[in-house]
């Protein structure tokens, strides 16, 4: 099986960093005049994230609370984080993914084709939960397919397995490791293990069983920080981290180019 994270990444233990990109036109957040304040912002945090010494950069369009179901997401958010994407991607150097919320794993597939990204996160690749959204299907057959007609198969999927913010109730009779063997065998390539909610840790249990199930690359998706580095990338083979970055432990404030220094000195020391 080829390891698309070495893929993407040529270190170990790779580091990928959150860009929560303002509101897009139309969210109730979207207090602003032009879109340029959302193409500026999201530029200087993917700067500071460089500037830190980052591996990579995840675009997430973390503004757009309370989030749509993903055949409600419109083309103003698809165009803009494209173009968001496109000058991060020239900005930067650096490998960018998209996560369109609410698992709208089309329109990530699209912004990272137009803009020339190269992953996407998506939160429910197979199966079903409740999310904050109401019922939320896997996408993956969808997805896949997708993928090929817009000529984007070198485009990698990063599947959240128990993804955060829900209810598993659906799945609730089946072990962790038995949905990384569903992420798996509906061709995730990098299985991501996350905590209950943004900016909560995996367990290291979480993220072992993930790891065994899937047979796939694991990364964490949430609640990575310097403090707590050493211990989660002991088991997990990288991570996604935003909100360790940023003073009070929110997405909305600016990421800290010192904090991911510090996280990033302390992940040269695993590598």
């Amino acid at each position: 099986m080829t390891n698309r994270l070495s893929q993407l990444f040529p270190v170990r233990k790779p580091i990928i960093g959150m860009v929560h990109a303002l509101a897009t036109p139309g969210a109730p957040m979207a207090g602003y005049d032009s879109v340029d304040a959302v193409y500026d912002h999201g530029l200087a945090e993917a700067r500071r994230l460089k500037d830190g010494g980052i591996d990579g950069i995840l675009i997430e369009n973390a503004g757009d609370v309370p989030f749509l179901r993903p055949e409600q997401i419109g083309f103003e958010t698809v165009t803009v984080m494209a173009v968001l994407g496109r000058m991060i991607v020239q900005e930067t150097g650096l490998p960018v993914g998209f996560n369109i919320v609410a698992n709208a794993a089309l329109a990530s597939l699209a912004c990272a084709r137009a803009s020339g990204a190269s992953f996407v996160r998506v939160n429910q690749w197979a199966n079903a939960y409740v999310a904050n959204e109401g019922l939320m299907n896997g996408v993956a057959a969808d997805a896949l397919r997708y993928r090929a007609r817009i000529g984007g198969t070198d485009i990698a999927v990063l599947a959240d397995v128990h993804v955060k913010h829900g209810s598993h109730a659906i799945v609730g009779d089946r072990p962790v490791a038995e949905q990384a063997r569903d992420v798996s065998f509906f061709q995730a390539d990098i299985a991501i293990a996350t905590g209950l909610r943004t900016g909560h840790p995996a367990s290291l249990e979480e993220i072992e069983e993930v790891k065994s199930g899937g047979g796939l690359p694991t990364i964490v998706g949430s609640g990575l920080s310097a403090d707590n580095a050493r211990e989660i990338l002991s088991a997990a083979d990288g991570a996604i981290v935003g909100v360790s970055l940023k003073p009070g432990g929110t997405m909305w404030g600016p990421t800290d180019p010192d904090r991911v220094a510090r996280l990033m000195d302390v992940v040269a020391g695993l590598r």
